[in-house]
């Protein structure tokens, strides 16, 4: 009995426990970098690894502080599910450059996996907004259906629109959803390629996979982007007290500030 009334406290320990284990992660850490850096010749790519590595002992600590904070305050489920599950970004996506910084040849397998969530997160986003929305406005495909027809964006606007209400909605989702399902495909197919040794990733060129496989993922990628800016141009004023804009542009910056390195 009394442990369950332990676990049933959990969330006055855990913060506190969390902060330890960060402490210890630490002290262990730190002197193994260290004995790293002794061993090893120290040149610019030592250099540098041991330089990410004190970004990823800051960026994962803050990253897991605000999801344990959601978890410790869960009282809004439809719409902190996904929160957390973007928040993982940061983590996921520290720790990958890390690895493949470290360990440059498997690189490919860490970045594959990592791109994958990217589109999760995405679909994640979208599932935010519409969660938000769907308990703000529990009529929201009649909000849809009384709004006026929205066209296609350039290069689409020679494209019939799409039906304003459940088929938009439906229409939308899916554009974002199809991300996840492609770029699944692709990271599966990209490591098969890796295997075979036909996939040269960085040469553009039309005799290896990774030329084929980044325009389809492109494409893939550009159709969720144009399926949000839609959903989010026929709902701006509905959407305005979250802010989506600023949400979504921090998502990317994420991705775009892993890349560049």
């Amino acid at each position: 009995m009394p442990c369950t009334c332990t676990w049933r406290n959990w969330r006055q320990w855990i913060r506190p426990l969390a902060v330890v284990l960060y402490l210890v992660s630490i002290v262990v850490a730190v002197p193994l970098c260290v004995w790293e850096l002794q061993k090893l010749e120290v040149g610019i790519h030592t250099k540098a690894w041991f330089i990410a590595g004190i970004f990823l002992l800051l960026t994962i600590p803050i990253s897991l502080w605000m999801i344990l904070q959601h978890l410790v305050h869960y009282t809004q489920p439809e719409l902190q599910k996904p929160i957390m599950r973007i928040l993982w970004m940061v983590p996921i996506y520290s720790l990958d450059s890390w690895i493949a910084l470290k360990y440059p040849n498997i690189a490919i397998y860490v970045d594959t996996c990592r791109e994958c969530y990217e589109a999760y997160v995405i679909y994640n986003f979208m599932g935010f907004l519409t969660n938000y929305l769907t308990n703000r406005y529990p009529n929201l495909v009649l909000i849809l259906e009384a709004k006026d027809q929205q066209k296609h964006f350039p290069p689409l606007c020679c494209c019939p629109p799409w039906a304003m209400g459940e088929v938009l909605l439906c229409r939308c989702k899916l554009g974002v959803l199809q991300y996840t399902v492609v770029r699944t495909f692709t990271t599966i197919v990209a490591l098969i390629c890796e295997l075979v040794g036909i996939y040269d990733e960085g040469n553009f060129s039309f005799s290896n996979a990774w030329t084929y496989l980044v325009i389809i993922n492109n494409m893939s990628q550009l159709f969720a982007m144009y399926c949000l800016l839609l959903f989010y141009k026929v709902l701006k004023e509905e959407l305005s007290p979250i802010q989506p804009v600023g949400k979504f542009l921090c998502v990317k910056l994420v991705v775009f500030v892993s890349f560049c390195p």
